[in-house]
């Protein structure tokens, strides 16, 4: 989830069994500005039954995570897809992902509803 918004880790990070909705939500990625999660409990119990993590990754990140989708794949995706991307990135700095284990990143969205966004985080015209 998104730094500015990000229930689910703290729920997690708080060994909580719901997150607590999240007051104020802040992040340019609107896709994931999601105070409230619907199955909060079946998330966190789905995440720690897997040995998962639940991680937070700032807006900067998030546009970085997609420049480097579009540079390296070739793919236009949205910031939630970006944010994906940097959440990895913080998995294997810290360990919790090896290098050599296969990833699946899921792209649901497109760059085209974010061209605001994606023009000022990225300072392409």
């Amino acid at each position: 989830q998104m730094a500015g918004c990000a229930p689910i880790p703290r729920a997690f990070a708080d060994g909580a069994e719901q997150a607590m909705p999240w007051e104020s939500p802040q992040t340019v990625v609107a896709g994931l500005r999601v105070p409230s999660a619907v199955g909060d409990f079946l998330i966190l119990e789905a995440v720690r039954t897997s040995g998962g993590e639940a991680v937070s990754v700032t807006d900067e990140e998030a546009i970085e995570g997609t420049r480097l989708l579009a540079s390296c794949e070739g793919i236009f995706a949205a910031p939630e897809a970006g944010a994906a991307v940097a959440g990895l990135k913080v998995l294997l700095a810290t360990k919790k992902v090896r290098p050599e284990e296969r990833v699946v990143v899921f792209v649901t969205g497109s760059g085209y509803k974010y061209l605001d966004v994606l023009e000022q985080g990225l300072g392409i015209p």
